[in-house]
């Protein structure tokens, strides 16, 4: 598991182009602002891990959120930070539980649009805790 964890005043998207073939059809655009905006590559090895994959996930997720007080988070898989990729539906399956653990414990939890490219601005913070990457 790769991910890339920014604080970002502010967050928007809008869904491009499909990067694959299997999602249904999607026209979506939303935003956000003071939130921790989390890029997230699944690897191939993360299968045989994936308890514990999802505990690191969310505790990383809501150490950011602690350091800058917010509830707000963005979650963007982002199949770009390592040559392992895991199964697309596996991939999701994780997504979808990440997102609900969040939630369940009072987290505002925005997902973009999985399996497409998007077109996004985000202005991240300068703090220098405002760009963290984390690997397990």
């Amino acid at each position: 598991m790769k991910l890339l964890l920014f604080y970002a005043h502010s967050f928007s998207y809008e869904t491009a182009a499909k990067s694959l073939s299997t999602v249904p059809e999607v026209k979506k655009k939303e935003s956000v602002a003071d939130a921790a905006v989390v890029f997230f590559h699944v690897e191939a090895e993360d299968v045989e891990k994936r308890n514990k994959v999802v505990q690191k996930f969310v505790k990383n997720v809501k150490w950011l959120c602690g350091k800058f007080a917010t509830k707000n988070v963005v979650l963007h898989s982002f199949n770009h930070l390592s040559g392992s990729k895991a199964d697309p539906d596996f991939s999701l399956e994780l997504l979808d539980e990440v997102a609900k653990r969040l939630a369940r414990t009072d987290f505002q939890v925005m997902v973009t649009p999985f399996g497409y490219f998007n077109e996004f601005r985000i202005h991240v913070a300068g703090d220098s805790l405002a760009k963290v990457f984390k690997e397990f």
